[in-house]
């Protein structure tokens, strides 16, 4: 078999190879996750006055969040370099991945 053969072959059994499956992470309310555990914010749900004020405090798409403590649902996280205590209520509108 010549070069040229394999050449393709190798080429033609490259372009029908099964793609690599993607990997999804699960996305779950900051209220899931255990102590100590770090994830990212995906969204902020809700709208209005508690909507704005996590976004002040940072909890914005793409940030870091580690959970500090947790008692009963109500949670310290630290994120952009600040403790935040947080209720149950209000942490479960943060979706994290």
């Amino acid at each position: 078999m010549g070069i040229e053969m394999r050449n393709a072959m190798a080429v033609e059994n490259h372009a029908f190879a099964p793609a690599e499956p993607k990997v999804r992470m699960q996305q779950m309310p900051l209220t899931f996750l255990n102590e100590g555990s770090r994830a990212r914010v995906v969204k902020v749900r809700g709208k209005g006055d508690v909507h704005h004020h996590l976004e002040n405090l940072g909890f914005v798409e793409g940030a870091d969040v580690r959970v500090v403590s947790g008692s009963s649902g109500n949670l310290i996280v630290e994120v952009k370099g600040a403790r935040v205590a947080l209720d149950k209520s209000v942490a479960s509108k943060i979706i994290t991945c």
